[in-house]
């Protein structure tokens, strides 16, 4: 029987997405492994490697199709023996239905029966165990346990990273599954006028339409959540520049002949990093009825791309030099604007870094991305008349930045007591190589 190849989920908040690129085209023999399309999530370009074998007998959905819905059809696969022909029966038999008394009649010569319009069937969720992980499961492996009443959740998978195939199904002795109560439907709070109000707002007015595409999609979804469910409170404080710079500038005269040129944020980042060292009880995420407080600094930097954002994520960044974190920040950069980022690569950490200091920016707020408790926005380091410890008027490069923080996780002592251990070592900027 013919096995549907699905529309795969590549990370944990996809809902759809665009398939960019067939690797292989009908009547190509594949073996589990074997890549078959590359894929664009909200975030990046991924490829989608084959789970079954067999010969690939229909390509469903074009390359350059955008919007198709997790574990819809995007291509048939065929097991030896079959044929083309048998995707069409097969969907006859789907389609077929006792027919009616009235359908029974044959119309008269001048009677036009008009069709039936094809209903689109919502695609079914992929399986999740009771702790919500998704499992992962060949359409094959899928349809064998729903026709034996097998529930997938107790079945270990031996395919590539724990998928089920066909064989664990088929030798598989897991109890019948039992349908969960269904969840009554939450209210939600209107978002805003309707798509026809805003439009007729603007009737007669010159606009351009620019729909939505995955990733912008998701920023609105999870910055609005974020403003909704987190309560956020603010610390400010201004940072004398003058002592870093100097020091930013010897390093970079030694690190010349490598090829290493340091930059004001790698600094800003290696100062978080130990910042969350020294106060460990604010290295922290909130993960919903608990909060985790992690041992590496893993810092989160939001890097601008065209149409969005990523958040790449440095692990380990307390225990890195000035030269590694540069040498990583500009690679996971690059690749952000390609898109070309793994899914670990930019989730996790417990911090994120906001920097629209070279955009000329002094201060703003920013929205924090869950579950990091807290993002810091840097401002434009800017020269300011400052009154010196002697009490004498001088003039000094200030930078202005604001600690936006999660009140679940961190206090207003905390979050001070954090901002200051930043502060402390962007002005004493040798302290972060001891």
């Amino acid at each position: 029987m013919p096995t549907e190849i699905l529309m795969p989920a590549l990370s944990p908040t996809m809902e759809e997405g665009t398939l960019a690129k067939w690797l292989v085209k009908e009547g190509d023999t594949v073996s589990s492994g074997d890549l078959l399309a590359e894929i664009e999530t909200d975030k990046a370009t991924m490829e989608f490697e084959a789970v079954d074998e067999g010969v690939v007998g229909k390509i469903i959905v074009a390359e350059g199709t955008e919007g198709v819905k997790v574990n819809s059809p995007i291509a048939v696969l065929l097991d030896d023996g079959e044929s083309a022909d048998d995707i069409g029966e097969t969907k006859s038999q789907a389609d077929a239905a006792p027919a009616s008394d009235a359908q029974k009649t044959a119309p008269g010569p001048q009677e036009k029966t008009p069709e039936p319009k094809p209903q689109s069937k919502p695609a079914e969720a992929a399986p999740k165990t009771e702790s919500g992980d998704r499992i992962f499961a060949s359409p094959l492996a899928r349809r064998i346990a729903k026709d034996k009443g097998l529930d997938l959740s107790q079945i270990k998978g031996s395919g590539p990273k724990g998928r089920i195939v066909k064989a664990d199904v088929e030798n598989a002795t897991a109890a019948p599954k039992t349908e969960a109560p269904k969840a009554a439907a939450t209210a939600r709070a209107p978002a805003g006028p309707s798509t026809d109000a805003v439009i007729k707002m603007y009737d007669g007015r010159d606009y351009e339409e620019k729909p939505l595409d995955g990733m912008r999609k998701t920023i609105a979804a999870r910055l609005t959540e974020a403003k909704q469910t987190i309560p956020h409170f603010y610390l400010r404080r201004d940072i004398h520049l003058d002592a870093l710079l100097k020091f930013r500038g010897q390093l970079n005269k030694q690190l010349e002949p490598r090829g290493v040129k340091l930059s004001v944020n790698d600094f800003i980042i290696k100062a978080c990093a130990l910042a969350l060292q020294s106060v460990p009880a604010a290295n922290a995420v909130w993960a919903g009825d608990r909060v985790l407080e992690l041992k590496p600094s893993d810092v989160a930097v939001a890097v601008a791309i065209e149409g969005g954002l990523f958040t790449p994520v440095l692990k380990d960044a307390d225990t890195k030099s000035l030269s590694a974190l540069s040498a990583e920040m500009k690679d996971l950069a690059a690749r952000a604007r390609d898109r070309k980022l793994a899914p670990h690569e930019y989730q996790g950490g417990s911090f994120a870094i906001s920097n629209l200091g070279m955009f000329g920016i002094d201060n703003f707020d920013a929205v924090i991305n869950p579950p990091h408790g807290a993002i810091l926005a840097v401002g434009a380091g800017v020269k300011k008349p400052v009154v010196g410890e002697d009490g004498e008027l001088a003039v000094a490069t200030v930078m202005s930045v604001t600690l936006s923080v999660d009140h679940r996780v961190i206090d207003g002592a905390l979050g001070a007591e954090l901002l200051a251990a930043i502060k402390d070592n962007l002005e004493n900027p040798m302290v972060m190589l001891a």
